[in-house]
């Protein structure tokens, strides 16, 4: 006798689907941590927004014609100028020269005789001249060169949203202003002595082992290892103790 085949509802064979499916999800699931991040890209932090970087950018200075030769505060600035360049300096130094200006060769003269002095030979710096884009006005000698500076990524002063009631959107959502941290940042990097601490710590110098035993020795014995500073009456430093 032959049996009936059984009769597969098209409701069970959905059920059945749908089960199967909601498995294979649960062991993906299971197989691999998915971490999913969401929420806007407006960055809130003042240090992403306006970031530190590390850039060449030129040092420059302006020696203006004043004279036959270099006077006292130019050389005084002159002098600062090469040192920074040999601590700092990247290829050669520029030197532009005014053409309508009077006496300028002269200070030329000075001035190169000055780097002379200095150490820094001719093949170290190129002169070239230019035309001052406005007559009458004083037009000073230029010297540049490159070095690495920290300095923000963009620049302040910007202002994408109305910080007025005229911008509702931006009221409610509560977020700070674009600007926000841009002035303290640039201020910070331009206050860097050494830009690379921007970028890893110093290696430690050596200790005193002397004097550490000293202070260790103190606060065993409660007192305070901390130098004091005595005041002689006239603004000046006269002893100091340990």
């Amino acid at each position: 006798m032959t049996q009936p085949k059984p009769t597969i509802r098209s409701g069970s064979r959905s059920l059945g689907i749908t089960l199967v499916a909601l498995s294979a999800f649960a062991l993906a699931a299971c197989a691999q941590d998915r971490v999913v991040q969401t929420g806007s890209i407006y960055p809130y932090d003042y240090r992403d927004r306006h970031p530190i970087v590390l850039s060449d950018k030129p040092h420059h200075l302006d020696i203006f014609v004043r004279g036959s030769r270099l006077d006292d505060r130019q050389t005084e600035d002159l002098d600062s100028f090469v040192e920074k360049y040999r601590k700092e300096g990247k290829g050669r130094i520029s030197i532009q020269v005014p053409r309508s200006e009077a006496g300028a060769g002269r200070t030329l003269d000075s001035l190169r005789v000055r780097l002379r002095d200095a150490g820094i030979p001719s093949n170290a710096y190129s002169v070239s001249h230019y035309d001052p884009t406005q007559s009458g006005l004083a037009a000073p000698i230029r010297l540049s060169f490159r070095h690495m500076a920290a300095q923000v990524e963009g620049p302040c002063g910007l202002w994408p949203q109305d910080l007025g009631v005229s911008d509702a959107g931006f009221n409610m959502r509560n977020e700070p202003y674009w600007n926000h941290g841009c002035a303290t940042q640039s201020n910070v990097a331009s206050q860097i002595a050494d830009p690379v601490d921007l970028v890893r710590g110093r290696t430690p110098g050596a200790v005193d082992p002397v004097r550490r035993s000293a202070n260790i020795q103190k606060l065993r014995e409660g007192n305070d290892p901390s130098t004091n500073y005595q005041q002689d009456g006239r603004g000046g430093i006269s002893d100091v103790g340990d």
